[in-house]
């Protein structure tokens, strides 16, 4: 879809760029075009938006400039002016025998939809409406549901499981459309794997599954379903339904309440599957419409500010992140999904703002503590970091493997405060939690080698972790560096080098390799390496002593800190 766009204005762009005249009806405002193809590039919604408005005026039967604002109106989240967009492009296809657009045909169906009008659906996908092979098969099946011939949804949501790569999506929204119509039997049926196995669903579909068991007054099962999906820990997103559950009350099944929820779950049902695998502004287009179509997917809406995030709209994610109210269980999520975009932004101030207000009303979750400990981490803010890891910690009843990482970065941010004893008791607490976490392994190693202690002990770690992820410079950085400090200076050559290909700008990295270099009798390369480390903007202190090794050699900046090289090793063997 969006390489159709890119190849016209593409082109457009090197007939300007080469001064090629452009014909009389070829008369757009060049200057809004190539600005509005500039912000197109950079993922800036509104910009380009604006540009392709001003170039429409002067050109509105311009194919790519339709198709390209209604791009933009679709990523701005403005569906109704992309509608209007969306009907001129229909219409100059008509009248000018132009191919039809894909992007036009996803916002009219969306207007479709919107207004319900399921026959018009019906319509359009007999004269060629397209909007991709899944998806047009699934809002057809929910369009019949609208239409109120339940038994040829049916039939045509079989079609599309069987059809190969489909089949969770036609299982799945079957269930969801038989449950629409108070078949929760049925519903349940396929969701529980009686009816043709197994289906994988996301959190989404474990909710629906779960309102399907209360509705069928079985809220033990239900309660069971997320114990095992989500696990017995407080979640903001959880809780409400388990209390509700286990006072005995009857959920209701909202996941999918009409035949237009269903086609707005169509479009966040591939967006899912097209996150991380697809152009991200495809993911986002479809995000938007199941948004249009249900102002309150609450999914969704998460999803496309994740999308807008990972874009560098954080603007935009900010601004999706502000439709969730107070009363909202996903109003936590929200609220530091919004403290990111802030950070994002430039706003460190407002963002730690954000999660301490947070904290001062849902302090009793991980997850806000934890946030607000990484923020202040990533501003050196250690002390206050500190104090938000430990918060989190005490709220941890039971520890378990996945909590190592609190132990990690609180340890990380005893020893930036210099208070080494409490780093490696956090870093040991880390490793009796996850025993291979190369990570946690690489920082307490490198630290023991850094203070000259326990320095096979250290080794071994260090040596473990490159097992663990052998592709990552930093850690082969450590083991490189461990045996310069065991003084196995030859050994230390191989992963040196090794780490310097991996983390080619790397200062530190940069600046251990000179020193390796120097200690095999390596003197020129020694001091090209530590050249090079300048020039990747080394911390002043590190700045200072490379300036001083190039101006008198390591050997000397060693006697001048008190600190003799370590006696040359040989190689041992097993190590």
């Amino acid at each position: 879809m969006r390489s159709m766009i890119s190849r016209t204005l593409s082109a457009l762009v090197l007939a300007a760029a080469l001064g090629t005249p452009l014909h009389a009806e070829d008369d757009i405002n060049t200057g809004a075009y190539l600005a509005a193809r500039i912000a197109e590039r950079e993922n800036d919604f509104r910009a380009a938006a604006g540009w392709y408005a001003q170039a429409i005026a002067a050109d509105p039967g311009n194919p790519a400039l339709l198709d390209g604002a209604i791009l933009a109106n679709i990523g701005l989240g403005n569906i109704a002016p992309a509608i209007e967009l969306a009907a001129m492009r229909r219409d100059l296809g008509k009248d000018q025998g132009i191919d039809r657009s894909q992007l036009a045909d996803l916002v009219l169906l969306a207007d479709d939809a919107q207004r319900e009008d399921y026959a018009a659906i019906q319509a359009a996908a007999g004269t060629g409406r397209d909007v991709g092979d899944l998806a047009n098969q699934l809002v057809l099946a929910w369009a019949k549901v609208g239409d109120g011939k339940m038994s040829d949804a049916v039939v045509a949501f079989d079609a599309v499981a069987k059809k190969p790569g489909y089949e969770a999506f036609g299982y799945f929204h079957k269930a969801l459309a038989l449950a629409s119509v108070g078949d929760f039997e049925g519903a349940d049926e396929i969701l529980s794997g009686k009816a043709a196995g197994p289906i994988v669903v996301m959190r989404r579909g474990v909710f629906a599954h779960v309102q399907i068991l209360s509705q069928l007054e079985r809220n033990a099962d239900a309660l069971a379903l997320l114990d095992r999906s989500f696990g017995p820990g407080p979640d903001p997103m959880v809780d409400p339904i388990r209390h509700r559950l286990q006072a005995g009350e009857p959920i209701p099944f909202d996941t999918v309440r009409t035949a237009r929820d269903g086609i707005a779950e169509v479009f966040y049902s591939i967006s899912t599957a097209l996150q991380g695998g697809a152009d991200p502004v495809y993911t986002l287009l479809h995000l938007r419409v199941a948004s249009y179509l249900r102002p309150d997917h609450t999914d969704a809406l998460l999803m496309t500010a994740d999308v807008l995030e990972n874009l560098g709209q954080h603007e935009l994610a900010s601004e999706t992140y502000t439709a969730f109210t107070a009363e909202d269980p996903a109003f936590v999520t929200a609220e530091i999904g919004r403290a990111a975009a802030l950070r994002s932004l430039g706003k460190t101030d407002a963002a730690i703002e954000t999660l301490r207000t947070l904290a001062r009303t849902h302090g009793d979750l991980v997850g806000v503590q934890f946030a607000l400990g990484d923020m202040l981490r990533g501003q050196e803010r250690f002390a206050e970091a500190i104090a938000a890891y430990t918060a989190a910690i005490d709220l941890t009843t039971a520890a378990g493997k996945g909590d190592w990482v609190l132990y990690f970065y609180r340890g990380i941010c005893h020893e930036q405060s210099k208070d080494w004893a409490s780093a490696e008791a956090d870093f040991r607490r880390a490793l009796e939690l996850n025993p291979t976490q190369p990570q946690v392994l690489n920082y307490l190693g490198y630290g023991l080698v850094d203070r000259g202690e326990k320095l096979d002990e250290a080794l071994g770690m260090i040596e473990k972790a490159v097992a663990g992820d052998p592709k990552q410079g930093y850690i082969i950085d450590s083991l490189a560096w461990a045996y310069f400090k065991l003084g196995r200076y030859a050994e230390a050559l191989e992963p040196m080098e090794k780490a310097s290909l991996l983390e080619p700008v790397d200062p530190i990295v940069t600046d251990h390799l000179g020193d390796v270099y120097w200690m095999n009798d390596r003197k020129l390369e020694a001091r090209f390496q530590w050249r090079r480390a300048l020039s990747f903007n080394p911390t002043e202190k590190d700045k200072a002593r490379i300036m001083r090794k190039l101006e008198i050699g390591l050997d000397a900046v060693l006697a001048e800190e008190g600190t003799a090289p370590a006696p040359v090793k040989a190689a041992e063997n097993g190590n």
